[in-house]
């Protein structure tokens, strides 16, 4: 609305929403799931420093769950800090090490950091395991991992999956898991990275974001 010339603001948008009966939509429970034991645990060193400087400095990473009538379908993600990118993302029927691997995996093959990123993340067991520990170490990247039960420590990827459920999945139950991953593949790549404007961005998408980070630097 903002980017109409409408002068708006949370408070009235809250009101008018209010005086016309709309409520934001919420997600739905999630699955019961065995978290599995850690084996290796690093220490918080993102310790809630959301806000960097530039690309490839600090990465998140988290994984949530879509409902579809085959069964449950999981989403791992990947997140530059700097720009709220999504630049890695999984999607498997098990949440499995393998998905939050490959979710990291596809980070770097796209980005190829040129020095060490901080990766943080929970610490689910995934991330725990000795083959994530291993692949972090062989890539030239730093662990960081929120302290045992605070999402607070990872709210940033908390947050994006808030607006995948809000914004597109709205409590709906896909058919099968292909169409869900059509569905959310159409989100990250074709809106969200693209098209979605972020307050932290001073209002622009995550790529229009890291392509004015760009500029400045050849401008310099």
């Amino acid at each position: 609305m903002r980017s109409m010339g409408e002068k708006v603001g949370i408070n009235r948008v809250h009101r008018l929403m209010k005086l016309s009966g709309l409520k934001a939509q919420v997600g739905y429970r999630k699955p019961r799931y065995r978290t599995g034991s850690s084996h290796i645990t690093t220490a918080n060193t993102l310790d809630r420093q959301f806000t960097v400087q530039m690309p490839n400095h600090a990465w998140v990473t988290d994984i949530t769950y879509i409902k579809t009538h085959e069964g449950w379908l999981f989403l791992a993600v990947v997140i530059d800090l700097y720009s709220r990118r999504v630049v890695g993302w999984s999607m498997q029927p098990r949440m499995t090490k393998e998905l939050a691997l490959n979710a990291l995996l596809m980070a770097v093959w796209r980005r190829k950091p040129r020095s060490k990123v901080l990766v943080h993340s929970d610490q689910g067991s995934q991330y725990t395991s000795h083959d994530w520990h291993d692949f972090i170490k062989d890539n030239g990247l730093e662990g960081s991992m929120s302290r045992r039960e605070n999402c607070h420590d990872n709210a940033v990827a908390e947050s994006f999956f808030q607006l995948l459920k809000r914004e597109r999945i709205k409590r709906k139950i896909y058919n099968t898991r292909n169409e869900a991953r059509q569905d959310i593949f159409d989100y990250i790549e074709m809106f969200y990275n693209s098209k979605r404007r972020h307050g932290s961005n001073n209002m622009l998408p995550p790529i229009e974001y890291e392509n004015q980070f760009e500029r400045r630097l050849v401008s310099v």
